[in-house]
């Protein structure tokens, strides 16, 4: 089986998000389950730039990104995020997932990768049939994504499927 560059980039991604609790620290807590409904802090994003690894004449490669996420402090997470998907149609995403540390080269500094997983709700029409299982108007999605937290701020580069990648920042309150 042929594997490209992109699909090789995502199975990356998702085989570090898959297996890294098994090399978080000594400190990090394991998966818990179920995840305690307890606020650690809120994460505001916005999408800074995208990129189609296929750009078509149709594509919008400006998102306007607005997210919200709740992060309890074994770093669980849920959130709900608006935006113009690739044909500039506003579009919902209601999501749950878990961060995982990979390394934290400073006191500031923490680079993770985290998963995402829940539906998305706004391709229709003609371009219902641009994303798996849009039965309805709604898909299931998963996003994986590697970031860094430095202080209050973060970013996060975000795969989407083998249609793209968009990098986020945000602020932590």
């Amino acid at each position: 089986m042929h594997m490209t560059p992109r699909k090789g980039f995502l199975a990356v991604v998702l085989g570090i998000a898959v297996s890294i609790s098994a090399t978080a620290s000594a400190e990090e807590p394991r998966l818990d389950w179920p995840p305690t409904l307890e606020l650690d802090h809120v994460l505001v994003q916005t999408s800074l730039y995208t990129r189609h690894f296929n750009p078509q004449p149709d594509h919008t490669n400006q998102q306007d990104l607005i997210s919200i996420e709740l992060h309890n402090p074994h770093r669980w997470l849920a959130g709900t995020a608006w935006f113009k998907n690739s044909f500039d149609q506003p579009t919902w995403y209601f999501y749950a997932g878990r961060e995982f540390p990979l390394w934290r080269p400073s006191e500031d500094v923490t680079v993770r990768a985290k998963l995402t997983a829940g539906l998305l709700r706004g391709y229709k029409d003609e371009r219902q049939d641009n994303i798996p299982f849009n039965h309805y108007g709604i898909a299931p999605a998963a996003l994986p994504s590697i970031g860094v937290q430095w202080g209050r701020f973060e970013s996060d580069l975000i795969v989407f499927g083998t249609a793209g990648m968009m990098v986020t920042g945000g602020v932590r309150f």
